[in-house]
């Protein structure tokens, strides 16, 4: 008889836990992203607001320094923000503060 040899190929697609060193993002860019969001949303809000009670009114409010200074910058700083929270590496900093304060909790 002649013996067959079954070559055991391996799989193509693994699925398997990442290390720490292969994650595009840590924890605290996480953090970052978030605290940028809220940044945005806060800069938002101070543009906004209420118009003219009258219909043919003129409501001298909406060049208020909140309105065209403070928004404005404040949404500006969450996007720049955001940008460096996505683009820098988390294995650039230390982490080591940051988790063991996660996992205390």
């Amino acid at each position: 008889m002649a013996k067959i040899q079954i070559e055991k190929k391996p799989e193509p697609m693994s699925i398997r836990k990442a290390t720490e060193s292969e994650k595009p993002f840590s924890p605290l860019n996480f953090w970052l992203m978030g605290g940028c969001v809220i940044l945005i949303f806060l800069g938002y809000l101070f543009m906004s607001g209420g118009g003219s009670t009258e219909a043919d009114g003129f409501n001298p409010d909406i060049f208020s320094t909140r309105r065209i200074v403070v928004g404005p910058l404040l949404s500006f700083l969450g996007f720049l923000l955001l940008a460096f929270a996505i683009i820098c590496p988390p294995h650039k900093w230390k982490l080591k503060n940051f988790k063991k304060n996660r996992t205390e909790q």
